[in-house]
């Protein structure tokens, strides 16, 4: 999970360390996420398989997705550096480059948020399953 030092600390988005992708945009719930404990952290994976990679060299893929963050309209993934923020009360959010999404985000920001975080449902690409 990437966490970086501008307030979207308590969006906590989760990432498979391994692949780089979005849970949420894959519609896996944290429930049916593989769950490894590494270093004190829990680290969730779309699928066994990207977590057995991730135990031969967790800190690598760690390190490769430091600086990740989602897009809360269009769930992609980006390095940080190819976002552009915006503020929403009192936290700066990551965005694609997309105008699209900005105001598409700006009619339903608690849902958009909501929705990134896990707290709304969302079936996602593959409805709870991949690889």
């Amino acid at each position: 999970m990437a966490i970086n030092n501008f307030k979207t600390k308590n969006m906590k988005t989760k990432i498979c360390p391994t692949c780089g992708c979005s849970l949420v945009r894959l519609g896996i719930s944290e429930k049916s996420a593989t769950k490894i404990n590494h270093n004190e952290q829990a680290y969730f994976f779309c699928c066994s398989g990207c977590a057995i990679l991730f135990e031969k060299d967790a800190e690598k893929y760690i390190k490769e997705i430091e600086d990740v963050v989602v897009c809360p309209v269009c769930l992609a993934e980006k390095q940080i550096e190819q976002t552009v923020m915006i503020k929403y009360n009192d936290m700066e959010i990551p965005f694609c480059r997309c105008p699209h999404c900005a105001s598409t985000f700006e009619d339903k920001p608690k849902y958009y948020l909501d929705r990134l975080t896990g707290k709304v449902a969302y079936a996602g690409l593959f409805n709870d399953l991949c690889c």
